[in-house]
């Protein structure tokens, strides 16, 4: 029986001896010439599986019962010296490491059942401690000096009961750091996926731990699959060993997942479907038509919002600075006009989509935050907010005037640099944050008013408005042939609504599925939202359309025709971030049909829609012309010319002492041709914020 075994060992050696020589010998090769500096041999589960009879096996044991495989294959490297060391050194220890595992379990479906087992789960990093040495072989010395070995495990530090040398009774020993063994360890967390979650359940999280080569490679926000041994440790609380275990994974590799939308898995028969869909003559108005259906009209917006669901293309410069590609939305627009809705529908339609509202989030749960916990055992440790989560994807930010001044400055970097850099309790990291940004406000005081400017009622630092590519202003104003068709609309929705409530619980006759298809026809999106991800992703994934001239010129002369307007005494209408922006919206409009080119109608198609946010956000009426100084600074030329003759007035007119009437500077000023009421609130906000005062009652003097 003896001998069958070790025939039986014999053999499997072998076999793994034979797979690796046939399979990976450049591999093991490439070893031998680099190692330390690379110390793991990468195996692709597929090769294995592939490997005749024996190999699905081997594959199988590997799943079931992983530590003795991992084990048996190092012994093969060593016994058969497949990786042979440098002369007169011993042989190298290397990590064997499985990658592309059939199966991904979830992190709320793991059992006590896969303790043991080889698993692998797909998530993302929520955090990472930093790395440190782990002591893997500690080696003692009694005080007779006898030296004892002890192996070290994950968890807690074990000295050995009594001395192993025979005779010896001591029991108190001193480590020898120089003799003992060491090894680099990380300790990672992982979180599910939002992807997956049904409404109101809590992401999971599962505690990762990294060795050796595996440490220092990714970061929080990483989307990642990791491979590896579950193993469980028992809790224990003041001293009392509790019957309840905590799980970790024993980390054996790390796949980063790659970013561009490679979660979402297309066929080859969704592809056809997305081709012919991108040769319809229609497609603009079907992709447009797909959004929140359920809300009437503002085509404009949903158009809008099209173009940044499928973005510009990133660029990456020779000189290392990026330019990005992705489009930021804001709507700003009176209550009950649906933003909030509309925004969580894109989370929808997005590949990977993150919404929240402003008025919850601090710039910590937006960006990164550092964060003291057992985790780190007791030491600061950096965990990722919504903006790095939402990385190659949409950040949806509800009630963006809600938030507190500092928390909303965080935003900029992220916006621009799609970068998030933390300086915090010791740790400074940058975290990336390339994802779209479509926000929601409202206006200041509840309601838009048609005859203030635009930036007194926003707010939000001009500083932030200027990063969005379009701004849209959604008014409710009373209008009879839309309200009647918005009335129209809502009712027939929820009547149908109703109607299928009613005949799912008791069948009304004459009300069949076609019928109801029929009724739903006007709330039903001309894309299935689960193509319409898919058709996202695949535009993402292969389409990048280059500039034609016909649109290079097209996009030259409205910025020329822009620029135009302004000489030295009108305002200066559009700077290069918006130019910036058109290229951008061209580049996604062209995505939309896949093209590899971008048309003339391209440009035409977000000359449009640029052209219409800056009618609404940055005309000034009082001039009727574009002012994007308006939106940019927040005082419009028209102001700033008032403020600075007003200074001239009153310099001009003041006495020894530096001071003047009031009444004949704000005669001087109307004179000029500025409304009265214009300087006396002007010369009240410069009392105000300090930069004039008033020594006595009419008088009114400069601070310099």
């Amino acid at each position: 029986m003896e001998g069958e075994i070790e025939v039986e060992v014999t053999d499997r050696d072998a076999e793994w001896s034979r797979f690796l020589k046939t399979r990976y010998k450049k591999q093991l090769l490439e070893l031998t010439r680099e190692y330390p500096y690379k110390r793991s041999l990468n195996i692709n589960y597929r090769d294995l599986e592939g490997f005749g009879r024996q190999g699905i096996r081997l594959a199988d044991e590997l799943l079931a019962n992983p530590g003795k495989i991992l084990a048996e294959i190092g012994d093969t490297i060593t016994n058969h010296r497949l990786v042979k060391g440098k002369e007169g050194r011993e042989a190298p220890k290397i990590n064997v490491r499985f990658t592309n595992l059939p199966r991904k379990i979830g992190v709320r479906h793991i059992r006590a059942e896969d303790i043991n087992t080889f698993i692998s789960v797909e998530g993302i990093l929520r955090k990472t401690t930093e790395v440190r040495p782990r002591i893997t072989r500690a080696v003692f010395r009694c005080a007779a000096g006898h030296k004892t070995e002890k192996e070290q495990g994950y968890g807690q530090f074990r000295e050995p009961d009594t001395c192993r040398t025979e005779g010896c009774t001591n029991k108190k020993f001193d480590l020898i750091i120089r003799l003992s063994e060491f090894t680099d360890s990380q300790k990672l967390r992982i979180q599910e996926s939002p992807e997956g979650l049904r409404g109101g359940e809590q992401p999971q999280t599962l505690d990762v731990d990294a060795t050796d080569d595996l440490t220092g490679m990714v970061t929080p926000g990483d989307r990642v699959i990791m491979n590896g041994i579950l193993r469980s440790i028992q809790r224990v609380t003041q001293g009392t060993k509790s019957t309840i275990f905590d799980i970790y994974l024993e980390c054996n590799s790390i796949e980063v997942a790659e970013k561009e939308y490679e979660e979402v898995e297309i066929d080859e028969k969704d592809e056809e479907t997305i081709r012919n869909l991108s040769k319809d003559t229609q497609v603009y108005h079907k992709i447009s038509h797909s959004i929140a259906p359920t809300i009437y009209g503002n085509e404009d917006v949903k158009e809008a919002i099209a173009l940044q669901l499928f973005g510009g293309i990133m660029k990456e410069m020779p000189d290392g600075s990026h330019l990005r590609g992705d489009i930021h939305v804001l709507l700003i627009g009176d209550p009950g006009i649906a933003k909030s809705q509309l925004l969580r529908y894109v989370v929808r339609l997005s590949p990977r989509g993150i919404y929240t509202s402003g008025q919850s989030s601090t710039s910590a749960g937006l960006t990164a935050t550092a964060v003291k916990d057992e985790f780190g055992d007791g030491r600061w440790t950096l965990e990722a907010g919504a903006l790095v989560l939402a990385d190659m994807g949409v950040a949806c930010v509800d009630e963006m005037d809600k938030m507190h001044k500092e928390d909303r400055s965080a935003l900029h970097e992220a916006m621009e640099q799609q970068s998030i850099s933390v300086a915090k309790a010791g740790i400074t990291a940058t975290l990336k944050s390339r994802c779209a940004l479509l926000g929601a406000a409202n206006p200041k005081y509840g309601r838009f008013d048609d005859f203030a400017p635009i930036a007194e009622q926003i707010n939000m630092p001009p500083s932030l408005l200027s990063r969005f590519d379009l701004i849209f202003v959604m008014t409710d104003k009373p209008n009879e042939a839309l309200d009647t068709a918005i009335a129209g609309h809502i009712l027939k929705a929820h009547g149908i609504g109703e109607l299928i409530t009613q005949h799912a619980h008791t069948p009304v006759p004459g009300v069949d599925d076609a019928y109801i298809e029929a009724q739903l026809k006007p709330v039903t999106p001309d894309i299935d939202p689960q193509l319409f991800r898919k058709y996202v992703a695949y535009a993402k994934r292969t389409c990048f359309p280059i500039l034609t001239e016909g649109a290079r010129n097209k996009l030259i002369e409205y910025y020329m025709h822009l620029r135009g307007l302004a000489d030295a005494s009108k305002p200066v209408p559009v700077t290069a971030r918006q130019l910036e922006a058109l290229v951008r919206l061209a580049e996604a409009s062209a995505r939309i049909r896949l093209s590899s080119q971008i048309e003339p109608d391209d440009a035409v198609r977000v000359i449009r829609i640029v052209d219409e946010c800056l009618k609404q956000v940055a005309y000034d009426a009082k001039t009727g012309q574009f002012d994007i100084d308006k939106v940019v600074t927040g005082i419009s030329k028209g102001k700033r010319d008032l403020i600075r003759e007003i200074k001239e007035v009153i310099r001009s007119l003041a006495d020894e002492n530096g001071r003047a009437r009031l009444e004949d500077v704000i005669e001087r000023v109307t004179e000029r041709g500025h409304p009265k009421d214009d300087v006396r609130k002007q010369i009240e906000l410069f009392i105000r914020a300090g930069e004039a005062m008033e020594p006595k009652t009419g008088i009114i003097k400069l601070i310099n």
